[in-house]
């Protein structure tokens, strides 16, 4: 038994890292398919649609108190953390958004002590600081002048994700509802939010040619709809230090999509960069267990795979 719980936790684990990896590979996206400086109307073109096309599989709403809690989460992991990721990257140089942005982990743990009582322990510490030091040898490229509007937004996107992961953790998911559903809750809150800032601060949406189209639905469906999707399951079945300490993947899948699609040459200390930040990855996915309140989800899993697949049936 042990062993078949090893078994499905390193599949789980596999499979949750499937997100951070794909959101690696915005950057690249955005830099060549996407109209340039509209970071609000991608931010809305990713979460609006994939938010209404799974809220339209599910057909499941919330219910009494899940309408406020979806609406929170939906501001922390997508309608605040979206814009304010573009902020960042926009403005700030050489990859030090995905440096801030590395700490996520520690966050995590912080937060997971004050909300969910989880103590942290010092390796857990140590092994964030290892992360987010072999991000900073990856992605920084030589000294720049930090913008401070940059710095603060990067900021408060890595607390705002990091909020949302505990937040998500800490309040689960209601009874009969799976992780399918409880994505396009968030996803369609954030975007309803984004919508009428990208609005008022970019004007009219921009003229799209058959490239950005594509990578508009890439992002839409691959990066966010199934993304987080995978995401939020995840977070159900894993500690938060697990699923926390997945997010260095995400500016090291950049990193080798830059280096592989965009010609960009990876230096000796990029490289010894990448090995200690996924050393501390793989690490930090060793030990720990499943909490017992989440234990419910592969119901719930199933039933949104049974949603999907009833109107198919019926016809």
């Amino acid at each position: 038994m042990p062993a078949t719980r090893a078994t499905g936790t390193a599949a789980t684990i596999a499979v949750t890292a499937l997100a951070p990896i794909s959101w690696g590979t915005t950057y690249a996206v955005t830099t060549e398919f996407l109209p340039p400086d509209r970071p609000l109307f991608t931010a809305l073109v990713r979460a609006l649609p994939a938010g209404l096309l799974l809220l339209a599989a599910t057909r499941v709403l919330p219910r009494g108190v899940w309408w406020a809690k979806a609406a929170v989460l939906g501001t922390l992991n997508i309608g605040a953390f979206f814009p304010l990721l573009f902020v960042a990257a926009y403005r700030l140089p050489g990859g030090m958004a995905a440096v801030v942005g590395s700490a996520g982990p520690l966050f995590v743990v912080g937060l997971s002590a004050l909300l969910l009582g989880q103590r942290p322990a010092a390796r857990t510490l140590l092994t964030g600081l290892v992360a987010a030091s072999g991000v900073s040898l990856v992605v920084l490229k030589g000294a720049g002048a930090l913008d401070l509007v940059g710095v603060l937004a990067a900021l408060a996107s890595t607390v705002a994700m990091a909020t949302g992961t505990v937040l998500t953790k800490r309040w689960g998911r209601p009874d009969g509802v799976g992780p399918l559903a409880l994505t396009g809750w968030q996803l369609t809150a954030g975007g309803l939010l984004i919508a009428p800032i990208a609005l008022l601060a970019e004007g009219a949406p921009p003229a799209l040619d058959g490239r950005a189209v594509g990578g508009y639905l890439y992002l839409a469906l691959a990066n966010t709809a199934l993304a987080y999707w995978l995401w939020f399951r995840g977070i159900g079945r894993l500690t938060t230090t697990r699923s926390g300490f997945l997010g260095p993947l995400s500016p090291l899948t950049a990193a080798v999509v830059g280096w592989a699609a965009l010609g960009q040459a990876l230096t000796p200390v990029q490289t010894a960069g990448m090995a200690l930040a996924f050393g501390a990855t793989l690490a930090a996915q060793l030990g720990g267990g499943t909490p017992r309140l989440f234990r419910r989800t592969e119901k719930n899993d199933r039933k949104d795979s049974m949603d999907l697949m009833l109107p198919a049936l019926r016809r």
